[in-house]
């Protein structure tokens, strides 16, 4: 019976030593120290605080789209992570890094559980505005906007951290593959955008049917700007 307790308490110690100890932890991946057991906890961990999160922003329009927020929003991370991180490996790899696959895998894992962690921490302001404010749909869509805007900005900075630690001893190359990080992480942004998109809605509109997915049409930054119209005038 407390076996179950004490593989939860394991998986979500593992983030808290991300958390306390991030150099010692970026040090351990760096050593190839316990990379499975890395993988793991920080999958898991990072799924529930993006769950959690994903099911209070879908919340603001229906049951149904909470749970599917729930779902999605992990998956929007995951997927970004699976579409972008073969690039990155293969140019590390092509010039001169000898960093295992497993390695490079767990420094992104890092940086997106720095981000849910980031995303949980917020849920409490996020819940406040959709109570106390229930009818300005605009406003709470810009608010997580910039909360995963700003969130996304820690997590890009922990990875570009994680990425230069990692490749601390292959010196052939390495300012080559700095300019291949800083180029990846806007591939990156671009494609968690794109994706966003495809996948939403997150939120749901007020007055509408609840919808797993919306037709693929518009685009992110129109969207945006439709919305800042509507609150500024």
């Amino acid at each position: 019976m407390l076996e179950k307790p004490a593989y939860k308490i394991q998986q979500f110690g593992v983030l808290l030593n991300l958390l306390r100890d991030r150099q010692n932890f970026l040090e351990e991946i760096r050593q190839n120290v316990r990379l499975q057991s890395k993988i793991s906890s920080l999958f898991v961990t990072s799924s529930i605080f993006f769950g959690i999160y994903g099911a209070i922003i879908g919340a603001s329009h229906s049951f149904a789209q909470a749970l599917s927020g729930a779902i999605k929003l992990p998956a929007f991370y995951l997927l970004t992570l699976i579409i972008c991180f073969p690039t990155l490996f293969f140019f590390n790899v092509l010039f001169g890094s000898r960093s295992s696959i497993q390695q490079h895998f767990v420094v992104l894992l890092t940086a997106v559980s720095v981000i849910s962690v980031l995303l949980f921490s917020l849920a409490p302001v996020t819940l406040f505005f959709m109570i106390t404010a229930p009818d300005s749909y605009q406003f709470f869509k810009l608010l997580n906007v910039l909360i995963f805007g700003i969130t996304g900005i820690f997590g890009v900075k922990f990875l570009y951290e994680g990425m230069q630690l990692l490749s601390q001893l292959d010196e052939v190359g390495k300012k080559t593959r700095t300019t291949i990080l800083r180029s990846w992480l806007f591939l990156y942004a671009f494609v968690g955008m794109q994706l966003g998109w495809f996948l939403r809605p997150f939120f749901g509109a007020p007055g509408s049917q609840f919808e797993l997915f919306r037709a693929v049409k518009g685009n992110f930054y129109l969207d945006i700007l439709q919305a800042m119209s509507e609150i500024f005038g």
